[in-house]
């Protein structure tokens, strides 16, 4: 089955939707990892073998899948979150489509999932992650181990943030879970070799949402398993799909 996909620039930047051939009538939101792309008419998600067959099975389940390529390292700055609502915006005007959109948050988008949980809940169903980054000052924290990706990292924040290295700390400290409550149904897939620490983190978000009454399930897989999980996560969308 070949991809019908359309390519089009939003603020400059280049976005992105992939079109079934029998749609649904239900959207997902794509947020990708620090190394996603949408350029010359090709994405990530179409070039990465596991990630490709991953949005293949959205889009046979009938799911229009949109992106944008956010600016590229946006670590979660408001820039990146405001294109993505204007994105969503966009993209319910253009299609016909329910107005409120599933998100599938690898990696890094979902400290842009995290916001726009936060701040526009009557526009989201229900949100998918993949070893999520949950709380940026955590994450920094995590990567003070190693030194060389850990500069790399400083330099992709600092130009994220538009700041300097010693004022990064003020600008980031906002980006975490424990800062940015909501009850949009979450499953997150992480693997077996996540860190301990950062799967510590994930367990203290599930029981922060749990605590709250919030619908999270937190599962746990082998490494090379991760973009298979798109059977499990179109029956989580469609959980919440009965309530138009």
């Amino acid at each position: 089955m070949s991809i019908t996909e359309r390519f089009f620039y939003l603020e400059k930047e280049p976005c992105v939707i992939y079109l079934p051939e029998k749609p649904n009538g239900f959207s997902v939101m794509l947020l990708g990892d620090y190394n996603y792309f949408i350029e010359n008419g090709t994405s990530l998600w179409t070039q990465h073998a596991g990630r490709a067959y991953f949005l293949q099975g959205l889009i046979e389940k009938g799911y229009t899948v949109f992106s944008s390529n956010l600016y590229g390292r946006h670590w979660g700055n408001d820039r990146a979150v405001r294109l993505a609502k204007r994105l969503y915006d966009v993209v319910l005007r253009k299609e016909t489509l329910n107005t409120k959109m599933h998100i599938m948050a690898d990696g890094m988008g979902a400290l842009v999932a995290l916001e726009m949980m936060n701040k526009y809940p009557e526009c989201i169903r229900s949100v998918v992650m993949l070893n999520p980054c949950l709380d940026l000052p955590e994450y920094v924290e995590f990567e003070k181990e190693h030194k060389f990706f850990y500069k790399r990292l400083v330099k992709e924040l600092s130009l994220a943030y538009d700041s300097k290295e010693e004022e990064l700390e003020s600008k980031i400290n906002k980006k975490s879970f424990a800062l940015l409550p909501s009850c949009v149904p979450v499953k997150i897939f992480v693997s077996t070799q996540e860190k301990r620490g950062r799967k510590q983190l994930l367990r203290k978000y599930e029981k922060m949402r749990q605590f709250n009454q919030c619908d999270t399930s937190v599962l746990f897989h082998l490494q090379d398993v991760k973009y298979k999980m798109v059977r499990q996560t179109c029956d989580f969308f469609g959980k919440y799909e009965e309530e138009l």
